[in-house]
């Protein structure tokens, strides 16, 4: 039995410790924010927080995250950095088909935590590994600034 922190809740799990965090966020906590893409750590689209640093959860196994707080897209609400890049989100009109959007999200959330004013240079090198199918780069980009100022 393994016990994970997840969006500051402990949750038991009686799986595979190899089993990647992805698939027991989805299939055992039916947290399905989080989404699979690639299943290699290319797309970004399953990005969670690990002790608040973007982590690829589809290679992750559950067994790296013992005694870690994991923080999923569906706790990014009720984070001061999440409701303003969500909102950011909303006024760029961001997503397109969506599918990205919260890996995109978290990977600019801990972009924001550890730079409160990123240029477009830190912006593309902490979103480098996230990638939009439709192709709103820009409107990230411009989204992430806006939090930030927000945020200010």
């Amino acid at each position: 039995m393994l016990t994970l922190n997840i969006n500051g809740q402990d949750k038991q799990f009686d799986i595979d410790p190899s089993t990647p965090i992805l698939w027991a966020l989805r299939d055992n906590l039916n947290l399905t924010g989080t989404k699979f893409g690639c299943g290699a750590a290319l797309c970004g689209a399953c990005t969670v927080h690990i002790n608040g640093l973007p982590v690829r959860s589809c290679v992750t196994p559950i067994s790296a995250a013992v005694g870690q707080h994991i923080t999923t897209i569906e706790a990014m609400g009720d984070d001061r950095i999440g409701k303003a890049l969500q909102a950011a989100w909303v006024r760029h009109d961001v997503p397109q088909c969506g599918y990205c959007q919260s890996g995109q999200i978290m990977s600019a959330a801990a972009l924001l935590k550890t730079n409160k004013k990123p240029n477009d240079a830190d912006i593309d090198s902490a979103m480098s590994g996230n990638i939009c199918r439709c192709g709103t780069y820009q409107r990230i980009r411009e989204a992430i600034k806006d939090a930030a100022a927000t945020l200010a």
